[in-house]
């Protein structure tokens, strides 16, 4: 059995290819393995806090916070002191400095609603042809004082009133020539009903608009056969 010592090649193949070509293998000088360590990170120096930041102030300014609420709401139109009430009592306001503010601001005039009344009463009655009924109702949800309310609307003109709602008929019957008269006054007093006029006005209404209305196709009869 042969003895001889295994070749210094063996389980190295570049060093048997090299064997094998009859060349003289080169020492082969042992590779040392160095493992990299990973430095670790430096922590991230916290950046300051912002003193702008409300969330940063452990103590908020919550009188300045609710007027801002105020001013917000202010701003491009007027509002009832109950509508500003809900809205601070919404955002969570102590009604101890809801109460004082609005005090306060009713004292410098940025609440009236004595004003407010009147400029919704200008406002709605000839631009919606609301009458009175109609308009009190509104002035109650916005929680004007009923005394209040009354007074402002003391300020209407019944004539106006009038005129308002015989805009309305005169437009409504423009879509309405298929309709007989009794179909007509039906449906042009549940528009003025629906509007605050009682049924005695809205009846009266109807049957003078109905009567130019007739009288306005006569005459375009007549007009008519003249030709």
């Amino acid at each position: 059995m042969d003895e001889r010592p295994a070749p210094e090649w063996l389980g190295d193949v570049t060093l048997g290819v090299e064997a094998w070509a009859g060349k003289q293998p080169a020492a082969v000088e042992p590779v040392e393995m160095t493992t990299k360590r990973r430095q670790p990170k430096k922590p991230k120096k916290p950046r300051p806090a912002d003193p702008a930041d409300p969330r940063n102030d452990p103590e908020p300014d919550h009188e300045a916070i609710a007027r801002k609420i105020l001013l917000d709401a202010l701003t491009g139109q007027a509002r009832s002191r109950k509508e500003l009430a809900d809205k601070l009592e919404k955002k969570e306001v102590p009604p101890a400095l809801a109460t004082r503010l609005l005090d306060r601001f009713e004292e410098v005039g940025l609440i009236d609603d004595e004003a407010f009344a009147k400029a919704w009463i200008a406002s709605r009655q000839p631009g919606k042809g609301l009458a009175r009924r109609a308009l009190a109702q509104e002035l109650r949800r916005k929680g004007i004082d009923d005394d209040v309310a009354r007074d402002a609307l003391d300020e209407i003109d019944p004539d106006d009133e009038r005129e308002a709602g015989r805009r309305m008929v005169r437009r409504k019957l423009r879509s309405m020539e298929r309709f007989d008269d009794q179909t007509k006054t039906r449906r042009l007093v549940g528009m003025l009903a629906r509007k605050g006029y009682g049924a005695g006005v809205a009846y009266s209404i109807v049957r003078e608009e109905l009567s130019l209305a007739d009288d306005d196709d006569a005459g375009d009869v007549v007009s008519e056969s003249d030709l």
